[in-house]
C-alpha cells in the first residue's frame, strides 16, 4: 500500500463507523418485522446503485458460474445476518447488541481455524478471553433486565457468525470485482433470498405507513454507504484493517441511543463492553502483525 493510500483511507473509514452507527437507531424507531426491513434494505440499496452498475456493466463479464454461486451464498448470509440482527434489537438494547458485533474478528479467527486450518497464538487466545468474558457479563447484565433481552443478546451472537460467512467469501471476490459490482450482486441476491423467505412465511409486504417506509429508505441509504465503503477499501486494506471500524460501532450506537432513544446501561453492560472492547482492540493489534493466509477458494479468471 502506497502512502498516499494509506493516508486516505482514515476519512472514509470514519464516514463508514458514523453511517453504520445509525443502523441500529432506524431499527429501533421501526415497528416492522425484522425480515421486512433487512429485505427492502438490500432492495433500496440495489436499485440506488444500479447508476453505477450501469456505468460499470462491462465487469459483469468477469462473473462466471463459480464466481455467480459465491456471490449469491454470500447474499444468503448477509439476509441472514440482517435478519438475525435487526430481531435482536427488538428485544436488547442498542448498547448490548452492537457490543456483541464486536466479536466479529474474534469469530472470524475460530471459523478460520476450523475451515481453513488457520493457526494462532496464545496472546491471541488471551485477547479473544478477555473479549468472550466481556460479552459474557453484557449478556449477565440483560439477564437483570428480561429474558428477553437474552435472546436478544443471542439473536446479536448469530448474526455475527453470518456476517462472518458473508465476508469469508467477499474479501477475497471483491479482488476480482468492483465494489460497486459487488456490492449491487450481494445485495440484489439478499434481497431475492428476503422476499422468497417473506412470501414463504406469509408476511406483509405492504400496507405500512409512511414512517415505516422513510425507515426503509433511510436503512438503504446511510448505514449501507458503510458496506459500499468498506468493500471499496478492501482494493486497499486487508479486512483486519477494516474490521477496526467494529470497535467504533457500538460506541456510536450506545452514545446515539443514549441522546436519541434514551437507553441507559447497568454496571455490568459498561462493564462487560469496556472489556470487549479492550479485547477486541488487543486481538486486532496482534492479528495487523499477521502475514496473509492463502486464499479460501480461487475464482477462475473471466475469459475475454
Amino acid at each position: 500500500m502506497t502512502q498516499e493510500k494509506s493516508k486516505s483511507i482514515g476519512l472514509p473509514l470514519i464516514v463508514s463507523i458514523i453511517a453504520i452507527s445509525f443502523s441500529s437507531i432506524f431499527v429501533k424507531w421501526s415497528d416492522a418485522p425484522a425480515s421486512i426491513m433487512a429485505m427492502y434494505r438490500m432492495l433500496f440499496a440495489s436499485l440506488l446503485l444500479t447508476p453505477m452498475v450501469w456505468k460499470n456493466r462491462q465487469e459483469l463479464k468477469k462473473i462466471n458460474k463459480k464466481t455467480a454461486l459465491f456471490l449469491f451464498f454470500s447474499g444468503v448470509f448477509l439476509a441472514l445476518h440482517f435478519v438475525l440482527w435487526f430481531g435482536s434489537l427488538k428485544f436488547t438494547t442498542v448498547a448490548s447488541s452492537t457490543i456483541i458485533l464486536a466479536l466479529q474478528p474474534i469469530i472470524s479467527l475460530i471459523g478460520g481455524f476450523f475451515l481453513f486450518k488457520e493457526g494462532t497464538t496464545g496472546s491471541a487466545l488471551m485477547t479473544m478471553g478477555i473479549a468472550i468474558i466481556g460479552a459474557f457479563m453484557v449478556g449477565w447484565g440483560d439477564f437483570g433486565l428480561s429474558q428477553e433481552a437474552m435472546l436478544g443478546d443471542l439473536l446479536s451472537f448469530f448474526s455475527v457468525i453470518a456476517v462472518v460467512g458473508y465476508l469469508f467469501i467477499g474479501q477475497t471476490i471483491v479482488k476480482h470485482l468492483s465494489h460497486w459490482i459487488y456490492s449491487f450482486c450481494v445485495f440484489s441476491c439478499a434481497s431475492i433470498v428476503l422476499v422468497i423467505y417473506n412470501f414463504s412465511t406469509n408476511v406483509t409486504f405492504s400496507g405500512y405507513p409512511a414512517k415505516e417506509w422513510g425507515i426503509f429508505v433511510l436503512l438503504a441509504i446511510v448505514p449501507t454507504v458503510s458496506h459500499v465503503i468498506n468493500n471499496w477499501l478492501m482494493n486497499y486494506v486487508n479486512a483486519t484493517t477494516i474490521s477496526m471500524s467494529i470497535l467504533g460501532e457500538p460506541v456510536g450506537s450506545t452514545v446515539l441511543a443514549y441522546f436519541i432513544l434514551g437507553e441507559g446501561l447497568s454496571f455490568w453492560q459498561m462493564a462487560g463492553g469496556v472489556l470487549v472492547l479492550i479485547g477486541v482492540f488487543l486481538f486486532l493489534g496482534q492479528k495487523q502483525k499477521k502475514p496473509i493466509v492463502q486464499e479460501p477458494f480461487q475464482l477462475e479468471k473471466a475469459t475475454p
